[in-house]
């Protein structure tokens, strides 16, 4: 074996033994630095990390290690890297996405940090007319999740769709369980447009979340950036990597 290979895979290895010793609560933090230094992370997942604050973002959301979790729509795979060595030894991690699109992570999946880590197909296909997903039949198979993530994707979809998406996340989860919605804001009852087609209203968002019978628990500015102007589409140079995005937590009661 390459010895540069040999000394990465023996890195990964202590890493990820590395969690059953720190798997209290309190550690968490610690656990997430441990999961960024993981081997499988690309340079592309690590120039990301400052805007993103997982530690600090999975200590708002209430995240623990021994949590039933389903991930929804997990696109590169930038959260999935870091939550699938957090819930390896107590937890479950479920990805939920297109069979196909799963299909493409399977050299990651077969990675032993994602020894509890699940595929959960969905039906889920690209409307290039509207520039959105379409979903078709939406279950998540469960009743007993702890928690839902819904990071960066609530924009992709139309109303129906999104009370799709949020009748099955309630269905999913146990009774107390999270739904956690970070989203790229738009200002409150600002028209919709192509260049704010990826931009969500958070007040408009808790509106329809609690529709499916969801409790607004609470909601964090941690990604609050003044100089996002909020009326320019989040991938201009401008813009991109300095979205301004809301955090909004709920629970079912």
């Amino acid at each position: 074996m390459n010895k540069t290979l040999f000394n990465l895979s023996l890195a990964t290895i202590i890493l990820a033994q590395s969690f059953g010793s720190q798997a209290s609560p309190n550690n968490l933090i610690d656990n997430v630095n441990t999961a960024m230094k993981m081997d499988y992370r690309t340079e592309a997942d690590t120039k990301r990390d400052r805007n993103r604050s997982p530690a600090q973002a999975l200590s708002f959301f209430g995240f623990q290690q021994d949590m039933k979790v389903i991930e929804f729509a997990p696109g590169n795979g930038w959260y999935t890297k870091i939550l699938a060595p957090l819930l390896a030894d107590k937890g479950q991690l479920h990805l939920a996405y297109k069979k196909e699109w799963l299909a493409g992570m399977d050299e990651l999946l077969n990675h032993d940090a994602f020894k509890s880590t699940h595929k959960l197909p969905i039906e889920l296909s690209w409307n290039s007319k509207d520039y959105r997903y379409d979903l078709g039949k939406l279950s998540f198979d469960m009743t007993d999740a702890d928690m839902v993530l819904n990071i960066r994707e609530y924009h992709n979809f139309n109303d129906e769709d999104k009370a799709k998406l949020n009748n099955a996340a309630f269905a999913a989860l146990k009774s107390g369980g999270t739904y956690v919605i970070i989203d790229h804001s738009r200002r409150h009852m600002a028209v919709e447009t192509r260049e704010l087609a990826r931009r969500e209203d958070p007040v408009r968002v808790i509106i329809d979340v609690q529709k499916a019978g969801f409790i607004l628990e609470k909601s964090s500015n941690m990604f609050y950036r003044p100089d996002d102007e909020l009326r320019y589409e989040v991938g201009r140079k401008t813009v991109t990597g300095n979205t301004d995005r809301f955090t909004l937590i709920f629970k079912k009661p």
